[in-house]
């Protein structure tokens, strides 16, 4: 297979603090293209949860909040788990603040799923749309948002190799 130089695509969605689910696509028909046997690789994924200007999302007082995200290979309706096959990535936030008025969280845990540095290859992707979705629970101040940075490379493979992965992840 012919490698490419690692390249980075950045995404984003915003929530709102309501546990709406809300997806943005992430177009890779520069990458992707199954009949041409041409497939991206996800090596590396970084992820972050802030607010729309990248500082801390707010907690209300004396509050919990959580939020989560996921990569998936198929527009979803809502939050799946990780084993439904179109998953790439997933992961959650859980905050509290114990103050008494609204600030960032006291105390936080975060809990990434399913992340390619677990993974000795990286993620193959033959579809040329991928869709990045979160939610956000009421306890956040704020809308929430998720993005995400990925590390990746462009790779060739058999035509009926591509194909048969694109169709695995539809």
């Amino acid at each position: 297979m012919a490698k490419s130089d690692s390249f980075f695509i950045r995404a984003s969605v915003t929530t709102q603090n309501d546990s709406t689910y809300d997806e943005e696509p992430i177009d890779l028909g520069a990458y992707v293209d199954a009949l041409g046997k041409s497939v991206l690789r996800i090596h590396n994924i970084a992820i972050s949860v802030t607010d729309s200007t990248g500082t801390s999302a707010t907690v209300g007082a004396e509050k919990s909040a959580a939020a989560q995200f996921q990569l998936c290979t198929q527009t979803q309706l809502d939050t799946v788990l990780p084993t439904n096959k179109s998953i790439v990535a997933s992961g959650m936030l859980n905050a509290y603040n114990h103050t008494g008025g609204t600030d960032v969280a006291s105390i936080v845990s975060e809990s990434f799923d399913n992340l390619p540095q677990l993974w000795t290859n990286g993620y193959l992707i033959a579809v040329d749309t991928m869709y990045i979705g979160a939610e956000a629970s009421p306890g956040f101040a704020e809308d929430v948002t998720i993005s995400a940075v990925m590390e990746c490379t462009v790779e060739s493979m058999s035509q009926a190799a591509a194909m048969a992965l694109a169709l695995s992840q539809q």
